[in-house]
């Protein structure tokens, strides 16, 4: 593609080089840099592009887009500079791939909890529904039914414009996926046109990236500010920072709630561990989903379906047919009559839905015996909450390992700990294992109790120092189960 088509819709300070300059592709890694390639310089937090501008120069490079010219810029090379590189590469990088966002009808999920039940729901509907659709998803990503590995919530610029541009080549009518609040912080989602954008919740998570709160509800609200004013805005009514994403938004503005009056409305009518019964608006459904949190996750899918022009009865028909997405609320029988339960929970306000859902169906007669660590390297102030959320919830605590990362176990035991009472301590194990602290579980239950295994849901690999290991909670609950 010619350069100065890339460059369109880009703020630029400064250039030097020809319009009708043929790139080959686009780039912000200076490793894979090859002759005919733009590179653009973006800052990172671990390391800054700007310090491999010569690098990229000697592979080939044929333009840079940077925010400060070296000292003695190559004439072979066209320099752009711009005040900001990161946003500059989205914009480019959809410029690259001729804009396919705006092919689509794309949806963003943005929340602390709830992203990947909403956007893996709406990506299966609208399947059911008979439509070719896309997903960028933390636990996989699709291209109309061909599954992609997902290695970030929301992919980097390059990667998540090229792959939206197989999806427009493969007849998607629509694209669903989670926003996440690095992303928009990191600008990977400039340069894309939304069709709406919907809101779950906002609660304690990511402080070790965004240090407070503000900058973490600010990182979402800049987000809603962005889409356009043909798009919709769908809400959260029950979380009180709902009305904040709606304020100097341009878009449609639209409210859920599963507690009182909004545009889409669900009460819970009955539930147990093998599903539950909602009355959505003015019609009955019966659903394999469990707990308050997920009735309203369900509500915002049924509301962005009805948003996105789809027919009520037959969003209706095919949300009865969906089943619980991998990790999130997966129940795990034995053969003695133990329920297993494996979720994703890893934020204080995820933990208090998971197990005050799961208290709300158990008998008082019936243990809960809960599995749950915390990942090295993040947010260290939720750790003592988790604890200490967990253990009031349970009837008996095992702290464990989660990613320790390039964390001692040991020490991140230590912090949630903290977090708990000398009476709350009376009922708390602590083993590192994770293995061994799920054995465990196992071997304390009595047939009807239950067991939940909670922080990593779906990922199937545990991170020590660098290096991921395979480790399923799922594989591992089931091999308890059979051993005991």
């Amino acid at each position: 593609m010619e350069l100065g088509k890339i460059l369109s819709g880009i703020s630029i300070i400064s250039y030097t080089g020809e319009d009708r300059r043929s790139i080959e592709d686009i780039t912000f890694d200076s490793r894979t840099v090859s002759p005919g390639s733009l590179f653009v310089a973006v800052r990172g937090t671990h390391t800054d592009g700007h310090d491999f501008i010569q690098k990229t120069v000697e592979s080939g490079a044929s333009a840079v887009i940077c925010e400060a010219l070296p000292e003695n810029p190559s004439r072979d090379v066209a320099w752009i500079r711009t005040g900001d590189s990161a946003s500059a590469l989205g914009q480019a990088a959809s410029n690259f791939f001729g804009n396919p966002s705006s092919s689509l009808k794309l949806v963003g999920v943005t929340g602390t909890n709830g992203k990947t039940t909403i956007a893996t729901l709406l990506y299966r509907l609208f399947t059911g529904l008979g439509y070719k659709c896309g997903l960028f998803s933390t636990v996989c990503n699709y291209v109309a039914g061909r599954e992609l590995p997902a290695t970030h919530t929301t992919p980097d610029p390059v990667q998540l414009n090229r792959t939206m541009a197989e999806m427009a080549d493969a007849g998607c009518s629509f694209a669903f996926m989670e926003v996440s609040s690095h992303a928009v912080h990191q600008q990977r989602i400039a340069g894309l046109e939304y069709a709406g954008g919907i809101f779950t919740n906002l609660t304690h998570d990511h402080l070790d990236y965004h240090l407070t709160f503000e900058n973490y509800l600010a990182a979402k609200k800049s987000w809603f500010d962005s889409l356009g004013p043909d798009s919709f805005a769908l809400v959260n009514a029950d979380d009180r920072n709902g009305s904040v994403m709606l304020q100097n938004c341009r878009a449609g503005h639209y409210t859920f709630s599963v507690r009182g009056m909004a545009d889409f409305r669900c009460r819970l009518v009955s539930q147990s561990f093998e599903g539950m019964e909602l009355r959505i608006m003015d019609n009955e459904l019966w659903t394999r989903f469990v707990g308050d949190y997920n009735a309203s996750n369900l509500l915002a899918v049924y509301g962005a379906a009805v948003l996105l022009g789809a027919g009520k009865d037959e969003i209706l028909t095919v949300l009865s047919s969906l089943t619980p997405v991998a990790g999130r609320m997966e129940v795990i029988r034995s053969e003695s009559g133990i329920t297993g339960i494996v979720d994703y929970a890893h934020t204080p306000d995820a933990l208090v839905n998971v197990i005050g859902t799961i208290n709300k169906v158990r008998k008082e007669s019936i243990q809960l015996i809960t599995v749950v660590g915390a990942g090295g390297d993040r947010d260290k102030t939720k750790r003592p909450k988790m604890a200490a959320i967990s253990a009031e919830g349970s009837s008996r605590l095992i702290l464990t390992s989660d990613n320790p990362r390039t964390e001692n176990p040991e020490m991140i035991l230590d912090d949630m700990e903290a977090g708990l009472s000398a009476a709350l301590k009376k009922k708390t194990l602590r083993i590192a294992d994770r293995r061994e602290a799920i054995r465990t579980a196992v071997m304390l239950s009595n047939p009807g109790d239950v067991i939940l295994v909670a922080g990593k849901g779906h990922e199937p690999y545990q991170e020590i120092n660098g290096v991921r290991h395979h480790f399923d909670d799922r594989e591992e609950l089931r091999k308890a189960f059979s051993q005991s």
